[in-house]
């Protein structure tokens, strides 16, 4: 995905929808997770690359050296502007900023992460090298992917069920780009091809996606993400039957109220 396509994908309602529900439904334990590795190295600048509506970033802003600077960028200047509404422990540095052309001095971060925003990026080598280019010698580079999707299952369940609803012509973005970049030996590859000449260490995390209905989860992937124009391209004004029938997949494979979900992804950890 470009970075214009990607900047007018997640616009619209989409970054309120994603913020208030993907967020806590997907989001939380990995951010916190992010966050700790992050916190062990005391790093005294800090940069996040698709930072979205600010999960990962609040979470640094709570638990890092109030010491340490943080800068926080998003191509979609729509998901920041949510990100900028929710208050942050303390004040924090905005970007719009493309992470294959990020606006920064070499050697100047500590530590650069993302969480869940390499998958989207068109050039990925290009973006790791420029990753490698603004790291000082040292610093790490930690991101996180999803995992293959039939390692998350509501992710696999909503994929399902708009592949019965609009047969022959079933809405891809979930298993081509959330969900499509999961192989590590390519990961490990892309990253050798930006410029570290260190191997990635990484590592898969499993943990579980809570919400207290299936509408919940069927409206955060159905709403809350770019699925919902493939949705409203394909059958316009239907956006919300759309959403019902995902629902109704969901409750029928975990139930109709209090869902739980497996859900699973790798950490890469690439020192510079």
């Amino acid at each position: 995905m470009h970075a214009n396509d990607a900047a007018s994908s997640f616009a619209g309602s989409i970054p309120q929808t994603y913020e208030q529900h993907l967020v806590p439904l997907l989001f939380e334990p990995y951010a916190a997770d992010l966050v700790t590795r992050i916190a062990t190295r005391r790093p005294s600048r800090v940069l996040e690359i698709a930072a979205g509506t600010g999960c990962v970033t609040r979470h640094l802003a709570r638990t890092l050296s109030p010491a340490c600077s943080i800068v926080a960028t998003d191509v979609a200047e729509p998901m920041l502007d949510v990100a900028k509404k929710v208050r942050t422990a303390r004040p924090v540095e905005w970007r719009s900023a493309d992470a294959h052309d990020l606006p920064f001095d070499d050697g100047t971060f500590d530590v650069v992460l993302c969480q869940f925003g390499v998958m989207f990026f068109a050039d990925k080598p290009k973006a790791h090298s420029e990753v490698h280019r603004v790291l000082r010698p040292g610093g790490a580079w930690i991101f996180n992917v999803w995992d293959r999707l039939e390692h998350n299952d509501f992710a696999a369940a909503t994929t399902e069920a708009l592949a019965g609803a609009f047969r022959g012509d079933a809405p891809s973005f979930l298993p081509r780009l959330p969900y499509g970049y999961h192989d590590k030996n390519t990961i490990a590859q892309d990253v050798a091809r930006g410029g570290f000449t260190k191997t990635p260490v990484i590592t898969s995390i499993t943990t579980h996606s809570r919400a207290e209905s299936p509408r919940v989860p069927a409206v955060a992937f159905c709403q809350g993400t770019p699925l919902r124009g493939e949705i409203e391209a394909r059958a316009a004004g239907k956006l919300v039957a759309a959403t019902d029938v995902v629902a109704d997949a969901i409750a029928r494979r975990f139930g109709a109220r209090d869902v739980t979900g497996r859900m699973q992804a790798h950490v890469v950890v690439v020192e510079r």
